[in-house]
């Protein structure tokens, strides 16, 4: 009897076991369904955000170079004195470690106004390498051969300090922070002396 069970048990198994390998591959067939075209659909990531485009910020410094008078020589006053046009002056801004990381020099337009945009200057550290603390001005030539000889009105010759104007320039994609140095000053290497009556 066991024996009996035992040759059931084994048939039924391979009955089993050939029902299933002749449907583990069984596909049904296709409809008849004339293809649809397929329609292109942009897919956009899962975490897709739509970003507006960045405003760049761009750090500017201005300021006036002049041609000092003779009479005011050996001072620090600018009065009587005419601008020059395609002055040379740099701006040169080091770190708190005392590294430069930033110099550039820069013209004079017909005015002896100059307009410096410090492009590709980094703040690497917002406290101790503001522009304000690490950037100065500085005279490097003069095109007027009258009027040549640097000096340290202003500290033109030492690195004149930026100032805070509150000044800028926005538009749609740009904006600019505007700040300035104190005008600096040429003078004549020879001065008639005036007439004493």
């Amino acid at each position: 009897m066991a024996k009996a069970q035992i040759t059931f048990i084994i048939t039924l198994f391979l009955f089993q076991l050939a029902i299933q390998l002749t449907t583990a591959h069984y596909l049904p067939p296709k409809p008849n369904v004339a293809a649809k075209p397929l329609k292109y659909v942009a897919a956009k990531p899962k975490n897709y955000v739509a970003t507006k485009p960045q405003k760049y910020v761009d750090l500017v410094v201005e300021g006036v170079v002049y041609c000092q008078s003779c009479d005011k020589r050996g001072m620090w006053s600018l009065t009587g004195a005419k601008p020059i046009e395609k002055a040379t002056i740099s701006v040169i801004c080091k770190d708190h470690r005392n590294r430069v990381i930033f110099y550039n020099p820069f013209k004079t337009n017909k005015d002896g106004y100059f307009y410096a945009q410090l492009k590709g200057f980094k703040v690497t550290n917002p406290f101790l390498d503001h522009p304000l603390q690490t950037c100065k001005v500085k005279l490097v030539s003069s095109p007027l051969k009258e009027c040549n000889v640097l000096t340290n009105v202003n500290y033109g010759l030492s690195g004149a300090p930026l100032k805070y104007q509150d000044k800028r320039l926005v538009g749609p994609h740009y904006k600019a922070i505007i700040y300035g140095a104190a005008p600096l000053a040429f003078r004549p290497a020879k001065c008639t002396p005036k007439p004493k009556y």
